[in-house]
């Protein structure tokens, strides 16, 4: 990973909608090896998409981090039942408390339930440990 993949990808984290115009004047490069580098961050799975960032509250959807246990022979049909889960907004791998952590937006709380018993349900899950979000009191825009 060079400095300028590195510069390209501080850029969008802290704007997703900055043009390639604009980030190929800061780094002092053509438009078109911007889009190259970007083209190619992407098919490697460096850049994984861009999207908005939303408190769900606001709009009044229920926001959860559900830790989940799985035993490992079941592991990937469980990501595999997940991943096509449209309330799933995301999905990781953990070496911590939980083998899976998943973020979960559903409109209500029943919803959220529903799919709590559901995942509860698969074959291999354990337990599943839910973490219901009441305020969002930071999300940053760039990490590093």
């Amino acid at each position: 990973m060079d400095e300028r993949n590195l510069r390209i990808i501080e850029l969008l984290i802290r704007n997703a909608r900055i043009s390639k115009s604009e980030i190929a004047r800061e780094l002092g490069i053509t438009e078109t090896a911007v889009r190259k580098r970007i083209r190619k961050l992407e098919d490697e799975r460096v850049i994984l998409g861009y999207r908005a960032i939303v408190n769900y509250r606001k709009i009044g959807m229920v926001y959860s981090f559900t830790g989940i246990d799985v035993e490992p022979e079941a592991l990937i049909d469980v990501m595999r039942s997940l991943k096509a889960m449209r309330e799933v907004c995301a999905l990781y791998l953990t070496s911590g408390d939980h083998d899976l952590l998943v973020e979960i937006v559903c409109r209500n709380m029943n919803e959220l339930e529903k799919l709590h018993k559901k995942i509860a349900s698969l074959r291999g899950v354990m337990k599943i440990c839910p973490a219901i979000i009441t305020e969002i009191i930071e999300i940053r825009k760039s990490c590093s």
